[in-house]
């Protein structure tokens, strides 16, 4: 055998050597010393592969190490798997059995590390989300459509067997989302009345038509304006409602108990609040047309010196019965679909508190959105037919 050279553990007296020599056509490596946390220093550096070691032979010796820990038998396995993965022959002999030991423990622990992620491509990303929205709309719009079948079935069998129907909770729904909301649905209309008439003023000003402002304030009401702030409103104040209240149901195991002794939630919860809202909104939508061209009037009456009689003649040859009806034609209709939405969300809460509020803004974004889209298509469908 002819000795190549020798390492020292940096100058420790019984620290980590390595040996290296070559014979019988490859290489000898002999560990000796302190294998362990105080001793190993750097030689375990000298145990990872070169390219003069590869299609070799490599033996490593273990008989004359003096001590051995779990550092000193993680270095030598993983200079043994780099070896092996370098396409180096390699041998281990001569360990004492504690050495054996901690290396096959070590080995059985030495997973492989999964690589790091790549960073990810943001137009790919932007997509990925454009995918997953899609998809989660496509699944939202499939199961509210779901729950619209299911709650016109719940509505037809409900007034064949008109004893079904709970009139107490259908009376207290009508005062909450009806009555109680008079208020803030009047002043809203007042206000905007006011806003629409001073805006139209100034605009038919420049050409001389102010007295067309009455003309807009009464159709732009009683088709569009009060119908939709009317919805909006209920829908941000009751469709919100329905979903908190149903919503902390659930979260309280009510609803699983209501079924229990077999009673129907759509019976008992969504058909006394979606009837409630289909009843009352016509009255709150005929509720806001009379406060939108109230204010309107005021506006006219103060900023025009048009008298009130004036403006009452203007207002019935300006406005018809056909604009009033499709504004009365569109409340129930939205009513059913806040209602709805509200009672839907409320139902896919999970058991959690913050999915209460998640689901809340989730019915009232949806609702909105439904409403205006419906009037849109209304509005085109009345401007067709003439109506």
């Amino acid at each position: 055998m002819v000795t190549i050279d020798r390492a020292s553990a940096e100058g420790e007296e019984h620290g980590a050597s390595v040996s290296a020599s070559e014979a019988d056509g490859g290489r000898h490596l002999r560990l000796a010393g302190a294998w362990n946390t105080h001793g190993l220093g750097r030689a375990a550096e000298r145990l990872k592969p070169t390219r003069s070691m590869a299609g070799q032979r490599v033996r490593i010796d273990l008989t004359a190490i003096e001590a051995i820990d779990s550092a000193g038998a993680w270095a030598i396995h993983r200079a043994y798997r780099g070896l092996d993965d370098a396409g180096v022959e390699v041998e281990l002999v001569g360990a004492s059995p504690k050495a054996q030991a901690l290396l096959e423990t070590v080995g059985r622990h030495d997973l492989p590390q999964e690589p790091e992620p790549e960073a990810p491509n943001a137009l790919l990303a932007v997509l990925e989300r454009l995918g997953r929205g899609g998809v989660d709309v496509a699944i939202e719009a499939r199961d509210l459509t779901s729950f619209l079948g299911h709650t016109v079935v719940v509505i037809l069998h409900s007034l064949l067997r008109p004893s079904r129907i709970r009139f107490t909770a259908l009376i207290s729904q009508m005062e909450q989302a009806g009555l109680n909301a008079l208020p803030i649905v009047g002043l809203i209309s007042f206000l905007v009345g006011l806003v629409l008439a001073y805006q139209g003023s100034d605009q038919l000003s420049r050409f001389g038509a102010q007295v067309f402002t009455v003309n807009l304030v009464a159709i732009g009401v009683l088709r569009e304006m009060g119908i939709l702030l009317t919805a909006i409103i209920v829908a941000g104040r009751s469709g919100s409602a329905f979903t908190a209240q149903i919503g902390t149901m659930k979260v309280n195991e009510e609803i699983d108990a209501m079924r229990t002794i077999g009673l129907d939630p759509m019976e008992v919860l969504v058909l006394p609040r979606v009837l409630g809202l289909v009843l009352v909104m016509p009255l709150l939508t005929f509720y806001a047309d009379i406060m939108g061209i109230l204010g309107g009037g005021v506006m006219v009456v103060l900023t025009l010196d048009m008298s009130i009689t004036q403006f009452l003649r203007q207002l019935g040859d300006s406005a018809s019965m056909n604009d009033f009806w499709v504004g009365m034609i569109k409340a129930p209709l939205f009513a059913f679909i806040i209602a709805m939405v509200g009672c839907f969300e409320g139902l896919k809460v999970s058991r959690s508190a913050e999915s209460v509020g998640r689901q809340t803004t989730r019915a009232v974004v949806e609702s909105i959105f439904l409403v205006i889209v419906l009037d849109a298509l209304l509005s085109i469908f009345f401007s067709v037919i003439g109506y």
